[in-house]
């Protein structure tokens, strides 16, 4: 699996990607979850180059450069290295807070459907980016607006900042010129929050999508103080669960953090008297309920959805948010997105896009399959609404329960 290499203990290295797509090392260190590993490449030329600016080209070049000076050097094996040119080079390193895809909160603001994206994985656990990949050129094809890459939906919470990074990075590179990326990088701790949106944006993500911190519960004043620290990096959209965080995020902190230019808006999941609470007072709010979007949308004045069910039926959700009021869609759709809460999400999406065959029938724990009364019900409901209009060209499948492969070590 394509991944940034990961941090050295030394703090000598910290990758950025630059406006190429290239990958640069200067100094500082790279915080991640859990422990950190050494880069082959970052370490073995780290004694040498302290101080100087390193940049790893997509050809296994690696560039070290003092000054305007520049020593050119192709990787051999583990971080061998062959001098093949000394070059002029004037360029200057990517500091973390100048955005490859610079984009305002208004951009966001306009946004009608935006899907929390599936992370598909391989039977070993790793990332299936052929598989995303076509994910996410699904929801291109369908008229997404945007993707939320390694939200809830998109398990970012069972990844390492390392994967999570790598993973808004090449959705960027790949896909950032047609659709909007929005990476979440939210986390319970500020610090932790704080260095993944400066990486986010280094990388070339359009917005943030943060949460409140959760479990460690904090009061209103540490809310707004958490917001205050990683809105000055970028266009930002904040998120309010209350059924997983064990915290409501209540208008009076959106009203105060909603003076900052780079708030975007919320996507809001207490209901429609919250979303019309901020309409009426002019701040972007999306619906985060798929079964409540359709009149959050076109009777309480919500821009659009931050949808789990266009995962499935991307053309159908994007009717639903441009078409005008729908009540006959809408009540069509509403099955399938009774059906994806049944458990909670991710579990009903990664049954059922394994179910339909774009996505491997693989799970990293603690998620498991639905039941197969429930998988039975799936394929009932896709000939309802009808098979077309589902992401993928293969007939859906009911699938034993030992297809499914579970993965506790990833």
């Amino acid at each position: 699996m394509p991944r940034f290499p990961a941090a050295p203990s030394h703090p000598a290295v910290r990758l950025h990607c630059d406006a190429n797509g290239d990958m640069l090392a200067t100094r500082s260190a790279l915080h991640q979850r859990g422990r950190r590993q050494p880069c082959p490449v970052a370490a073995s030329t780290r004694s040498a180059n302290q101080g100087r600016n390193l940049s790893i080209t997509p050809d296994r070049s690696i560039s070290i450069g003092v000054g305007k000076w520049t020593c050119r050097s192709r990787i051999r094996g583990r971080g061998t290295l062959a001098v093949a040119a000394v070059s002029s080079d004037d360029y200057l390193p990517m500091r973390s807070n100048e955005v490859k895809n610079r984009t305002s909160a208004d951009d966001i603001k306009s946004l009608r459907v935006i899907t929390a994206v599936k992370t598909p994985y391989l039977p070993d656990g790793r990332f299936d980016l052929e598989a995303y990949d076509s994910l996410i050129n699904m929801q291109i094809d369908s008229g997404a607006d945007g993707v939320i890459v390694g939200g809830t939906t998109g398990e970012g919470h069972l990844m390492s900042w390392d994967e999570h990074i790598m993973l808004i990075g090449h959705t960027v590179n790949c896909f950032g010129t047609k659709i909007k990326v929005i990476g979440n990088t939210g986390s319970n701790s500020t610090g932790e929050a704080v260095h993944a949106t400066e990486q986010g944006f280094a990388v070339g993500m359009h917005a943030a999508l943060h949460i409140n911190p959760y479990y460690g519960k904090t009061s209103t004043e540490g809310l707004i103080s958490h917001f205050d620290d990683v809105l000055p990096m970028g266009p930002t959209i904040i998120y309010n669960v209350p059924s997983r965080t064990g915290q409501d995020i209540t208008p009076p902190v959106i009203e105060v953090v909603s003076r900052h230019t780079n708030l975007a808006g919320v996507k809001e999941c207490v209901g429609h008297e919250r979303v019309n609470c901020y309409t009426e007072k002019g701040i972007t709010v999306w619906s985060g309920n798929d079964d409540e979007c359709h009149d959050s949308r076109w009777k309480y004045g919500a821009t659009g959805v931050i949808s789990v069910a266009s995962n499935l039926v991307p053309g159908l959700m994007r009717n639903l948010m441009y078409e005008g009021e729908n009540a006959v869609l809408n009540e069509k759709l509403l099955p399938l997105m009774r059906w994806l809460f049944c458990q909670p999400n991710p579990i009903g999406l990664n049954t059922a896009l394994a179910q339909l065959g774009v996505a491997r029938p693989v799970f990293r724990l603690p998620y498991v399959p639905l039941p197969r009364e429930k998988r039975v019900e799936f394929v009932r409901i896709v000939e309802a609404i009808g098979r077309e209009h589902f992401v993928g060209q293969k007939e859906v499948q009911i699938l034993d329960d030992d297809d499914f492969v579970l993965i506790s070590r990833y």
